[in-house]
């Protein structure tokens, strides 16, 4: 249980970025089968945001702003 604890609290100091990937990787792990319908979710979801961004209809911002935003909370 101590060693639940200790990687509890370190996780707790990550970036709200550093946490997302753990949360992440902590949820595939639970079932692998299932990654690779997620991956096919994930992939159309992409190519949707993609085709909007060309056609102007979705706006975007420098990946170093949001994550300097990410990191401010």
């Amino acid at each position: 249980m101590k060693d639940n604890t200790r990687v509890f609290d370190q996780a707790l100091a990550m970036s709200p970025l550093e946490k997302a990937v753990l949360i992440e990787k902590l949820f595939q792990s639970f079932d692998q089968e299932n990654q690779k319908v997620v991956d096919r979710i994930w992939t159309t979801e992409a190519e949707s945001r993609i085709e909007a961004y060309e056609a102007g209809n979705l706006s975007a911002r420098p990946f170093e702003e949001v994550l300097h935003d990410l990191n401010k909370k």
